[in-house]
């Protein structure tokens, strides 16, 4: 999972920078709350109804899909999430509001981009792979002998 938050973050800061720096403030990593979204695919955390619609896209188009769910929960509650504190976020990130409307959700969900700058989710993501994989050999004392 830690590899997933890794490629989350990159896109996080990528399309929500000032959230993205207001979270790095409180060290409000996306274990805290973005495990809790992926593993119950969204359906603690949103009303079912919405949740059914995630889980339609995601059987489409596949993981990437729920990444960008996370980013445009983010973006949609932005404003608010950036008046808040580290227990304030991750109370309200636990429990999303029950009004949240299709409409909104799937409006900024169509607004991340999952590109940066010349790579795309997959690339980004075994990218990060790579580097984990590089990191774990130059760290084994196995290797170093």
């Amino acid at each position: 999972m830690l590899k997933y938050f890794a490629a989350f973050e990159v896109f996080f800061e990528e399309n929500l920078s000032k959230l993205f720096l207001h979270f790095k403030s409180y060290s409000l990593t996306p274990d805290i709350y973005l495990m809790d979204w992926i593993f119950t695919l969204y359906s603690k955390s949103l009303p079912l109804d919405l949740a059914c619609r995630v889980w339609d896209v995601f059987c489409r188009d596949g993981e990437e899909f729920l990444f960008r769910t996370g980013l445009g929960i983010l973006r949609l509650y932005e404003d608010i999430l950036l008046q808040m504190d580290f227990i304030h976020i991750a109370q309200f990130l636990t429990k999303l509001p029950e009004d949240i409307t299709s409409e909104k959700l799937f409006s900024c969900i169509a607004a991340i981009q999952m590109q940066n700058s010349t790579k795309k989710w997959t690339q980004v993501f075994a990218s990060v792979m790579k580097d984990i994989k590089e990191g774990e050999k130059n760290s084994s004392p196995a290797l170093k002998s």
